[in-house]
């Protein structure tokens, strides 16, 4: 029996840098829509489920879900692992793709080579993050249900609930991890294309300004062309730093 293949995205209102962010618009469409739209090219995807909180400020994003006609799963906001384990319960999920909301540029043909990988080997979790080539905006993992349930009953740990996956790759003596590298081209791991703040925010902006209009499913390899010829589009976020996980 085949298992079904469902990718929640994590995504609330709330943010520390930058209030709103999933429901800011570009072209007409907020993020979070545009990202939607892209997840949906994924061939290996059944279901797409948005994992968002309880809170009435998000209210927004579940009507959102409604419109766009994809799942729809409401939990805890600061357990984002018990939100997305809810949400993967919900839709009967064999195996999670996690997502972020904060992915705007999501490349579907990205996330089905985490997934074929996972698929065509025996890894109890799969990513393009563990060690990091891509850059950081096309981060696809991949992993059972069954394996996030075990994870929720072995660690109260707030940063472990807070970050899906954290405890499964901190635990290689536990789990099987496998990764994804990408293409020497591609090999960018410095580079932004997350949505945190208002800097990376002017920066997906003006990628979905320059290509949306002409073709919605502009790809990486699209985007990395432009950058390489627009290097002032590609500063624009380069000084903003991740935050640390811990």
């Amino acid at each position: 029996m085949e298992k079904k293949i469902v990718a929640t995205i994590e995504a609330r209102f709330v943010s520390t840098r930058l209030p709103g962010k999933t429901l800011l618009e570009i072209c007409g469409k907020s993020t979070l829509e545009l990202m939607i739209e892209r997840v949906k090219s994924s061939k290996l995807i059944d279901q797409v489920v948005i994992a968002t909180t309880v809170n009435p400020d998000c209210d927004a994003i579940e009507e959102l879900a409604k419109r766009l006609d994809v799942g729809c799963f409401r939990g805890s906001e600061e357990d984002v692992l018990d939100r997305v384990l809810c949400a993967a319960r919900a839709y009967n999920a064999d195996i999670i793709v996690e997502l972020t909301g904060d992915e705007t540029i999501i490349d579907p043909d990205i996330i089905d080579e985490t997934i074929n990988f996972y698929l065509k080997n025996k890894y109890d979790y799969v990513s393009n993050i563990l060690d990091r080539h891509y850059p950081r905006g096309l981060d696809t993992q991949v992993f059972a249900t069954s394996v996030l349930d075990e994870v929720a009953g072995l660690t109260k740990d707030p940063a472990d609930r807070e970050n899906v996956s954290l405890y499964i790759y901190e635990h290689p003596e536990k789990y099987s991890l496998g990764s994804v590298k990408a293409p020497d081209e591609m090999d960018h791991p410095d580079w932004r294309w997350t949505l945190d703040t208002k800097e990376d925010f002017k920066f997906i902006q003006a990628l979905y300004e320059e290509f949306y209009p002409k073709n919605k499913k502009f790809t990486a390899w699209d985007i990395l062309q432009y950058l390489n010829d627009n290097p002032e589009v590609l500063a624009i976020n380069q000084d903003i730093k991740q935050k640390a996980v811990r």
